[in-house]
């Protein structure tokens, strides 16, 4: 059962206007005559038709949401700027023999970039070397020893995938040594281009493209679908000696998938086609490496976008988080069975330290702010911490932006260098805000996109960073602020309502991610039969339904705050239960599950 359009925006949902995590709950607005019409047209259920509805798309648009194709929404390559210099200079390198560089950022993003390129250059017979700068040492993107050592080795040709667009200085002094440097990013640009044969990059400010939400890895395929094409009008794939094997290109979807939903760029459009494509490759397992991931992490299918954002991915990141930070690159390029499973096992050991020590640092960084926070702190929170890991201040700003729904900056310090990353809220550009303090001299290195962004200073200067941010964040937000926090729904339901055969239908609507959110419902007034911790602080419950019916739930790292205390307090009481519904499978079995984002008491 859903709640209909009685609800007004005026009226709080179930009547709460403060849950335990502080939100006020509000209802979805839909248009019930699209709705009626989306469930007729496609034949979708009242709830999914709601869903649909609910994400902003239209009847006419509805067709190629639920059924995105890459025939449709694929554009021609050529369309971007400088794409068709980058592909024939990389034409010219194929046909020469010349050795071409890849120098990739140490993210899934980087990572997954860096193994679709190396993999179709090796198809087509190219010489390729990888470089994923280590995170420690090095530091984000292009720099100037790494650069000129790739020259030195040999390559003419260097392509940075996931980074480049704000590195002047590296890429002039890989330039004046003879490297042809090109660079294919998705990164907010600065006001001085680098030097570069050709700058690939959909948020360049001469560019008119209509997808500027491509992640990076979107970006490389349509270099590589470029390049394919004019390799084969060249008459390479003929070859002097018998024909040569053109490679799969939509063989290689399963690490755009990977790519595009771990860096949360919007699922629409393109990156939706990419993604629902992407999942579908993935589970034919043609990916050495990325089948070996899934059968450590015990990933089982079917395969998600969930699977892959918070299964996968946060392995792939470990390596650049806390290990070596080519291992994620190595484990998605390689063939070879036996490595891949090496790899995995490293990836999978390597992520289990990460959480360790992200879970110290998130606990005094928490104890940080907390004695801080003021009722009339401005819009961003801030920790700074001695010899924290910079490896994890990444995860635990985007922990305090789940906390306090604010956007969130982590830095640590190491003696005369601090290093920090950001996440914001919808609404906030954070990374055009970092760009002017980079700009403004603040920062010695800065760059991201919106929800997004890193940086590096002196430690003498981090609170000018943070009064700068702050005025830059209020002048984006308004004279009155951030709105007060809420969490909006789809729907209500009873108990008995969640069930496998609604979640099926739900699954027209995914793949779910940024911009196209998984759909959140409330169970209204079911009773805890039971709570307690599970795992690494998990919280896991039963409810029970007036008509008989049970539901299992679990919240996520929730046994130390209000959500996880609430429900572990709330045994034998009626409570209004927020979240996400899912299958939960354990073996062989398929059970309904909500992941509990939020709790009320029953009024």
């Amino acid at each position: 059962m859903t709640v209909s359009g009685a609800v007004t925006e005026a009226t709080a949902l179930l009547g709460v206007e403060r849950s335990v995590l502080g939100r006020r709950w509000r209802l979805r607005t839909v248009d019930d005559r699209l709705v009626e019409a989306l469930s007729q047209r496609f034949d979708l259920p009242d709830i999914a038709a709601r869903v649909v509805a609910g994400r902003g798309v239209t009847l006419e648009a509805a067709s190629g949401f639920l059924t995105p194709t890459m025939r449709d929404l694929l554009p021609d390559p050529s369309h971007l700027q400088d794409l068709d210099s980058a592909v024939g200079r990389l034409a010219k390198a194929v046909e020469r023999g010349e050795t071409i560089a890849v120098f990739g950022d140490y993210d899934v993003d980087g990572a997954t970039s860096s193994a679709l390129l190396r993999r179709f250059l090796q198809a087509v017979g190219a010489d390729v070397v990888v470089y994923i700068p280590d995170r420690m040492a090095e530091g984000y993107g292009p720099n100037t020893p790494a650069l000129l050592a790739l020259r030195e080795r040999g390559a003419a040709v260097c392509v940075c995938v996931d980074c480049g667009t704000t590195a002047v200085e590296p890429l002039t002094a890989a330039r004046d040594a003879g490297l042809n440097v090109m660079v294919v990013d998705h990164h907010e640009p600065g006001d001085v281009a680098p030097p570069t044969v050709a700058l690939i990059n959909p948020k360049r400010r001469d560019e008119s493209t209509p997808h500027v939400d491509l992640a990076a890895v979107g970006v490389t395929f349509l270099l590589v679908v470029g390049l394919n094409r004019a390799l084969r009008a060249a008459g390479w794939y003929d070859g002097p000696d018998g024909p040569r094997p053109e490679p799969d290109l939509m063989g290689l979807l399963d690490l755009v998938a990977l790519g595009t939903v771990c860096d949360v760029v919007p699922l629409t459009g393109l990156n939706r086609a990419f993604v629902s494509q992407g999942l579908r490759v993935a589970a034919r397992r043609g990916n050495t490496g990325l089948a070996a991931l899934c059968d450590v992490a015990r990933v089982t299918p079917p395969l998600t976008a969930f699977h892959l954002g918070y299964v996968l991915g946060p392995r792939i990141n470990a390596g650049g988080r806390v290990g070596d930070s080519s291992m994620g690159t190595r484990l998605l390029s390689t063939d070879d069975p036996d490595e891949a499973r090496r790899l995995a096992e490293a990836l999978d050991a390597v992520n289990a330290d990460r959480q360790e020590i992200e879970a110290q640092v998130l606990l005094e960084a928490v104890e940080q702010v907390e004695g801080t926070l003021a009722p009339d702190e401005p819009p961003l929170v801030m920790a700074v911490g001695d010899g924290w890991h910079p490896g994890v201040v990444g995860i635990v700003a985007s922990r305090l932006r789940e906390r306090y729904d604010l956007p969130a900056c982590v830095l640590t310090v190491e003696g005369n260098q601090a290093k920090g990353s950001g996440r914001s809220v919808p609404g906030v550009d954070l990374g055009r805000a970092v760009i002017a303090a980079r700009e403004a001299g603040l920062l010695t290195l800065g760059g991201g996109h919106a929800m997004a962004a890193g940086f590096s200073l002196h430690p003498g200067r981090i609170e000018a960073f943070r009064a700068f941010l702050v005025a830059r964040l209020r002048d984006q937000v308004g004279e009155g602020g951030l709105p007060d926090p809420s969490l909006e729904f789809d729907g209500t339901l009873a108990v008995e309502g969640a069930t496998e055969a609604l979640i099926g239908h739900l699954d027209r609507v995914a793949p779910f991610g940024s911009g196209n959110p998984e759909p959140v419902f409330v169970i209204a007034d079911a009773r805890v039969l039971f709570a307690d911790v599970v795992g690494m602080g998990h919280v896991r419950c039963r409810l029970g339904g007036h008509a008989g019916g049970r539901l299992k739930g679990i919240a996520f790292r929730a046994a130390d705050n209000d959500l996880g205390q609430g429900l572990l307090t709330a045994t034998g009481s009626v409570v209004h239960v927020a979240g996400t519904l899912r299958l939960d499978r354990w073996r062989g079995q398929a059970e309904p599950q909500i992941v509990i984002t939020d709790l009320a008491t029953a009024r």
